[in-house]
């Protein structure tokens, strides 16, 4: 079971992410939040249900309110937005997201598509997936590199076929599927500018957003350690132990007197 990050497993969280890729930064922090959970087995989340239990991570750590910065492309006028966790969850079906997290198998949830005389078996992507892709070049952009590591089975007319061999409206096929089954992993919010109208798409990361948010929160809780045990002489860990809200009571007397 998922349980809230203290001030402490938060701060060690982010001194083993920092500098890593996004993925391994996500999976870091779902260890921390899940110790009953290997690393391997979280890694084997679809990367929906993962951003999922990201965004209750984040809403126990930060709160239910999501502040970010957004620039049109129509005027270049940079917005400000506020969203709501609730906002991104009525993206998707909500039973999806109710379900407790449990060690995802390692063959993972499997799914089949029969288009004209292709055949596919395929599961969702997940993280050990992405792990894999990050660093690879090659002639294949990263979408085809995903999709061959999730296609198990492909075959035409009844004899197997590769992923060359699909036709693209059949890869089209396959890749709407895995957003219908696994919603989370390509969320993309609806914005409107205000000072010209212009309308598009953005895509919403809760792995870098909640991450940005960790590096701002860093720095700072280690500023308000520093100054409580230079004032008070107390230890890092018994500082981090007491609530935020009376380590900025302390702060403030600091201040004060």
């Amino acid at each position: 079971m998922m349980h809230s990050l203290s001030a402490t497993e938060l701060l060690a969280a982010w001194e083993q992410g920092t500098g890593q890729p996004p993925v391994y930064q996500a999976l870091v922090l779902l260890a921390a939040a899940c110790p009953e959970i290997s690393f391997e087995e979280l890694a084997r989340l679809p990367i929906g249900r993962r951003d999922a239990c990201l965004l209750t991570l984040r809403e126990w750590t930060f709160g239910q309110q999501l502040a970010g910065l957004a620039n049109c492309p129509g005027c270049g006028e940079r917005l400000e937005m506020t969203l709501h966790t609730a906002d991104i969850r009525r993206m998707v079906d909500p039973e999806s997201l109710a379900t407790p997290l449990e060690p995802a198998t390692e063959e993972g949830e499997l799914f089949s598509l029969t288009m004209a005389d292709y055949q596919a078996q395929f599961r969702l992507p997940n993280s050990l997936d992405l792990l894999t892709i990050v660093g690879q070049s090659g002639k294949l952009p990263d979408h085809r590199l995903l999709l061959e590591r999730c296609l198990l089975a492909t075959t035409h007319d009844g004899s197997a076929c590769t992923t060359a061999d699909l036709p693209e409206q059949v890869i089209e096929a396959i890749v709407e599927r895995m957003a219908t089954a696994d919603p989370l992993a390509d969320t993309q919010l609806a914005l409107t500018c205000p000072t010209c109208s212009h309308q598009w798409t953005a895509n919403f990361d809760i792995v870098s957003f909640f991450w940005e948010e960790i590096n701002a929160w860093g720095p700072r809780i280690l500023a308000e350690v520093h100054t409580l045990a230079l004032v008070y002489g107390w230890r890092e860990a018994d500082i981090l132990a007491l609530p935020s809200w009376r380590r900025r009571a302390y702060l403030e007397l600091v201040a004060r007197y």
